[in-house]
């Protein structure tokens, strides 16, 4: 178990001897699937230096991941050659409960605890903050790099553009309070923008908005703070707004040229409804014209991968909810139960 308060974060790379120990790795693989087969392995791929860096200590290590759909089995051709991929997390109400013989059980299968999951580690789940109470444990080569680039945003060069879409408005209000304070600016499109549209009074029709009852004055005077641009054109179908309007793209052009570093969480459209294009604009117009870029989102990943764009930026977060909570809190319950 590590000291509690320590302000740097443990490193695998820090282990003193790992000959003949025994890892978990916590990681999260829990990744796009389709009939059975994996659609993306970025988050897979990011963990594999940490999964290399123990085999070639000579550890044995063993793999464990929460999995939402599909079958585990599915990424046993991922496993690096003798390491074990434990059974699905989530089959276990355990996990999501955080109790402590989940995280017990867990734990006597080893000697050493490593989180390699940063995209995950938003969840007080056994896994991510049961089972570091229990076995000396340490932050994986991603976990760390992740930690050290998005904690740059605290601070950043200016002009700094912060680009935001998706929905759950609820989890990006304290975001968007936070980032008006640091950010140049704040482009705001999928369905966060229709909830700041009908705090405008504008009609919205069907479209998706928060379902809570936002102050329409808390709201107004975020964008009274002259940070926020709304799309001031959009696609409509159906009496929704489902998309940013190709005006919108050109206009984010200039502010993409002016900034020094450029932030982008979440889709501009309605991604799952095949409403991309704006999402695709956004996302080719950072590749080509930002100095420096942090994206990251699984929405921006899935765009990301569509464009083959990955190497174009110069952070590519494996986090969504996670990379949102750490930017608005500044720390992750993964982050706190390894200190």
């Amino acid at each position: 178990m590590n000291k509690k308060g320590s302000k740097e974060l443990p490193s695998v790379l820090d282990i003193p001897d790992l000959k003949g120990k025994r890892v978990l790795v916590r990681v999260d693989w829990n990744v796009p699937m389709h009939n059975g087969k994996v659609l993306g392995d970025f988050r897979i791929k990011k963990t594999m230096p940490t999964l290399e860096y123990l085999e070639n200590a000579g550890a044995q290590v063993l793999i464990a991941t929460h999995l939402t759909n599909g079958s585990i089995d599915a990424l046993d051709p991922f496993v690096p050659e003798g390491m074990r991929l434990l059974a699905n997390l989530r089959d276990d109400p355990g996990e999501v409960e955080n109790s402590v013989k989940f995280a017990r059980s867990l734990a006597k299968q080893a000697d050493i605890y490593v989180n390699e999951a940063f995209s995950a580690s938003h969840r007080k789940h056994a896994s991510i903050v049961g089972v570091p109470q229990l076995l000396p444990s340490y932050a994986g080569i991603q976990f760390k790099l992740e930690v050290k680039e998005l904690s740059r945003l605290f601070k950043p060069k200016h002009p700094f553009l912060f680009i935001l879409g998706g929905a759950k408005f609820e989890t990006k209000i304290p975001l968007i309070k936070k980032f008006t304070k640091i950010a140049d600016h704040i482009f705001i499109g999928g369905a966060v923008a229709n909830t700041f549209f009908r705090a405008q009074g504008r009609d919205i029709g069907k479209s998706l908005a928060s379902e809570h009852d936002f102050d329409a004055k808390e709201l107004l005077e975020l964008f009274n703070t002259k940070k926020i641009i709304l799309p001031e054109d959009t696609v409509v179908d159906g009496g929704k707004i489902l998309d940013i309007g190709p005006r919108s793209a050109e206009s984010l052009k200039q502010k993409i040229l002016e900034a020094e570093v450029v932030l982008w969480n979440g889709p501009m459209g309605n991604y799952e409804l095949g409403y991309k294009v704006g999402t695709l604009k956004v996302g080719k117009l950072i590749a080509d014209f930002a100095k420096e870029s942090i994206v990251g989102g699984g929405d921006t990943l899935t765009a990301l991968r569509e464009l083959n764009l990955h190497h174009e930026f110069s952070f590519v977060s494996t986090g969504g909810g996670a990379m949102l909570d750490f930017l608005a809190k500044g720390t992750l319950p993964g982050i706190e139960a390894l200190k």
